[in-house]
């Protein structure tokens, strides 16, 4: 199958930090693909919290402007470089691209590591492959670690998963249904159906009561980090694990897990391709759903952050 590569592309990109107002979208050159890499046509793209922090500068994580942030991507392969012998042109792929370098995601056409992206499930349109890679590998690290066998140990465990109605939360909840645990999860009022919706078996309004008064747990979601982290690893049984996705381990969270021997584990996700086709297996057995809230043109970029940055249900996707 041939594919015809336009010699321009749109691209969102930005001079400084700041407000979702430091967006512009500029035409530059359609890259080669490198050997190993593939040039994918993006039809969507999955935009993050790390995209936002990354824009406004709290998280420097590709150094000074000029830069175009985001790394979940989902469309058609355009062009394949030298290697690369597995696609074909024309075939649906999906991926977290090249995180944490600059992956350029907010653009119409990315070049990719090839390693770094699967094939698009049928059970899943662009917008919802694109939606997934980020927060299925966080999620995936925190609940199941990088052991895609069947046995994880937490069938009938009890498993707290924190924020459950955003993106990485809503995927981490399916993910520990799926191996059998007994989930717990929190969330604000607003998103309290949505989370039951999923499969939660308890569910906790954050708002309204002190969500530390649950029983013990085996395994905890850790989604805020600080004062945060402290108070998680006071819900978790002695010998149980905190996965912690924000911030750094404070004194007085090491002295309290050393104590009753609580492992802490920090998420620092990356591509992965094994975990990547594992959530593409339990898509297609249906035990997965990406949530998408809301899609915007990728021209509407700004519109779109302000939308995440409101609170959403799982995602927000980027569209052409």
């Amino acid at each position: 199958m041939q594919s015809t590569i336009p010699r321009i592309m749109r691209i969102v990109t930005q001079d400084t930090f700041g407000g979702p107002e430091v967006f512009r979208i500029a035409e530059v050159p359609v890259p080669d693909p490198a050997p190993g890499e593939v040039l994918v046509a993006v039809t969507a793209r999955g935009v993050n919290p790390v995209d936002a922090a990354v824009r406004a500068g709290y998280y420097p994580l590709l150094g000074e402007p000029p830069f175009t942030v985001g790394w979940d991507i989902a469309g058609r392969v355009a062009a394949l470089g030298e290697g690369v012998t597995d696609l074909e042109v024309g075939e649906r792929v999906f991926g977290l691209a090249a995180f944490p370098r600059a992956a350029r995601g907010y653009a119409d056409i990315v070049a990719a590591p090839r390693e770094e992206l699967a094939r698009t499930p049928a059970k899943l349109d662009d917008v919802h492959a694109a939606a997934l890679p980020l927060v299925g590998l966080t999620a995936h690290q925190a609940i199941i670690g990088t052991n895609t066998a069947a046995d994880t140990g937490l069938s009938g465990r009890r498993v707290l998963v924190q924020a459950a109605g955003g993106g990485v939360g809503h995927i981490a909840v399916q993910l520990a249904k799926a191996v059998g645990a007994h989930v717990v999860a929190t969330a604000s009022r607003r998103k309290l159906d949505f989370v039951a919706g999923l499969g939660a078996d308890e569910v906790v309004d954050y708002t309204a009561r002190d969500w530390t008064a649950i029983d013990p747990v085996d395994l905890a979601v850790d989604a805020f980090g600080g004062a945060n982290l402290l108070r998680t690893i006071g819900v978790v049984r002695d010998g149980g694990t905190v996965a912690t996705l924000l911030g750094e381990t404070d004194d007085a969270a090491r002295a309290a897990a050393t104590e009753r021997s609580v492992t802490i584990s920090r998420i620092n996700v990356r591509p992965d391709p094994g975990v990547l086709d594992h959530l593409v297996r339990l898509v297609d057995e249906g035990r997965l759903v990406p949530h998408v809230s809301a899609t915007f043109p990728l021209e509407q970029v700004a519109a779109a952050h302000r939308e995440l940055e409101g609170g959403v249900r799982g995602k927000v996707v980027l569209v052409s």
